[in-house]
């Protein structure tokens, strides 16, 4: 999941994570984004952080997302009111990542949501973050409380080497955790929850710790030789290769999951039986298809289309429209998703990206442009 837009805060306005001092010794460039000071990038630049990330580990600070936890009888049946996601049969200790849906079936929303036992945690988009407080307690109806963790930090160590390092100092048990399971530990002697999840494509985890901790387990895992510090340009880029959405960009309101590709994260239950809002719409979209869908666009050359570039097809005629783009590092060269019309989403598709009023050759593509690394556990003997 993702984070949304840039902000356009006052600096006055903006709020700092608990490692804004940490970032601005790293000679962090900071820039307004949802509402805080963030670090776009570090000493080494966007290019060099994102390749490192790849290659061994990097550290993010996603301190400005919501961290919310839900507690009461029925819990689960309550959030399925609002998410298409199957609650219901959540394991302990599983993730599952869905959207708040409106009544057209558009997404309000992308968030995580675990069953920590006696309460569901719930991981939202800084952007979103107090509309989505708003929303679950005007839809949760009694019995339900809420409660808003304004003192957590959360970093995500991401890359290939981010299970060896997170094990020096959470313990072994953390490498046999498969993806999108979360465990409660300590981490450099700091009390967190520990998800094996992330926003890069690449293996890693993501941790919640008290505020007050936080400076403390960053300053511990950035002296492990494999880790640096990465910023926010970085992790869009990853993000991008990954194929995985920015909310108020690849999905918002207008969007629905089956449009934006995200059918895998509605239940089956639910895809039968409704019961979320704009679940007549998915379903409709589920049985006859959607009009368009998002998919990836592979521009030729070394221009990159951005977001709001014109996708046209051979003839000229409008198909679609790019929702985010740049250079992919791992890739070397321009990768970009965006919307088209679904008699032209099959990949292999020869389109035009209109980039300054030119329309240059481009053509669909699978996603992700970068093979995905999760770890979904030991194989079996």
């Amino acid at each position: 999941m993702n984070d949304g837009p840039l902000s356009q805060d006052s600096d006055q306005n903006l709020r700092r994570t608990p490692l804004d001092g940490l970032h601005r010794e790293l000679g962090a460039k900071m820039v307004p984004f949802a509402g805080y000071e963030m670090p776009v990038q570090f000493a080494a630049g966007i290019l060099k952080e994102h390749l490192h990330t790849r290659a061994a580990a990097g550290l993010f600070d996603v301190s400005h997302m919501g961290q919310l936890a839900l507690v009461g009888e029925g819990v689960a049946a309550a959030l399925e009111a609002l998410v298409p996601a199957d609650l219901l049969d959540l394991g302990r200790g599983r993730t599952q990542y869905t959207q708040f849906t409106n009544e057209a079936g558009g997404i309000l929303d992308d968030l995580m949501v675990t069953n920590a036992g006696d309460r569901l945690i719930l991981i939202v988009n800084a952007a979103c973050k107090a509309t989505d407080i708003a929303h679950l307690r005007a839809g949760l109806g009694h019995g339900i409380d809420l409660e808003v963790f304004e003192d957590r930090a959360l970093l995500a160590l991401q890359g290939p080497a981010a299970a060896a390092v997170l094990g020096r100092h959470a313990g072994a048990a953390v490498g046999d955790a498969p993806f999108m399971s979360m465990l409660e530990c300590e981490v450099a002697g700091a009390a967190a929850w520990v998800w094996r999840s992330g926003y890069t494509g690449e293996d890693g985890f993501e941790i919640s710790i008290p505020a007050d901790r936080a400076e403390g387990v960053a300053t511990a895992l950035l002296a492990e030789v494999e880790v640096e510090p990465i910023g926010l340009g970085a992790r869009d880029s990853l993000r991008l290769e990954a194929g995985l959405c920015l909310y108020g960009h690849d999905i918002d309101e207008t969007t629905t999951p089956v449009e934006a590709g995200l059918l895998w994260s509605v239940g089956k239950r639910r895809r039968e039986a409704g019961g979320f809002p704009g679940a007549e719409v998915v379903q409709g979209q589920i049985a006859d298809g959607p009009t368009r869908r998002r998919v990836g666009v592979q521009p030729e050359g070394r221009a990159p289309a951005r977001e709001h570039t014109e996708i046209t097809d051979q003839a000229g005629n409008k198909v679609g429209e790019i929702t985010s783009g740049g250079f992919g590092p791992s890739v070397g060269g321009p990768v970009a998703m965006g919307y088209v019309e679904t008699a032209h989403a099959v990949a292999g598709t020869a389109l035009n990206a209109v980039v300054r009023g030119k329309p240059l050759a481009a053509s669909v593509v699978r996603l992700p442009f970068v093979e995905h690394c999760y770890y979904r556990g030991k194989p079996a003997a």
